[in-house]
């Protein structure tokens, strides 16, 4: 990765796993389950001006961030059920972009995202943790990227997503020592 990709991907780019392994789908669950409390000591003592920081020159500010996640996660969760009840669906693509610049994004405190990421994440492990082999193969189809996922692997590229994200903060607040 180039220094920049470094800034903008501080674990790295998302790297979806083709073949399913027990061991990698079990390591996304406790990823999946603990990120609320890593979120919580992310945003642990920062005040309104701590919130309107960007991470990197151009991006979103963590205010953004947290509520991205909430959003992020809330499609994801639904695209799973989608998948659990339907055979291979198309989902909804949407624009992140447009989404981190709506007025409840903008005017809303992010202990509301931060609580709301608490319960969805106890669903949504309590979901994934219940699903037998055959459920995880489940997919759906995602329009935007011409690709099949199955709910295994949007396991995994959550978990990832939520460890990205919480680093991007983590790193902000080293760098400026807050």
């Amino acid at each position: 990765m180039t220094a920049k990709e470094d800034n903008i991907y501080p674990i790295g780019r998302m790297n979806t796993p083709e073949e399913f392994s027990e061991k990698l789908f079990r390591d996304a669950l406790k990823e999946i389950k603990v990120l609320p409390r890593i979120l919580d000591y992310c945003i642990e003592n920062l005040d309104a001006a701590h919130l309107a920081t960007s991470y990197r020159e151009g991006g979103w500010s963590i205010h953004q961030i947290i509520h991205h996640i909430a959003d992020s996660h809330m499609n994801a969760f639904i695209r799973i059920k989608i998948a659990l009840c339907e055979d291979n669906p198309t989902i909804k693509p949407y624009n992140q972009d447009d989404w981190v610049l709506t007025s409840d994004v903008m005017t809303v405190p992010v202990n509301y995202s931060i609580t709301l990421i608490h319960a969805l994440h106890h669903r949504l492990h309590a979901l994934l943790a219940s699903l037998n082999e055959d459920q995880l193969m489940r997919t759906y189809y995602h329009p935007e990227y011409n690709k099949t996922t199955a709910i295994w692997q949007v396991a995994s590229n959550y978990a990832w997503h939520g460890k990205h994200h919480a680093e991007q903060i983590r790193q902000l607040k080293i760098r400026n020592n807050w």
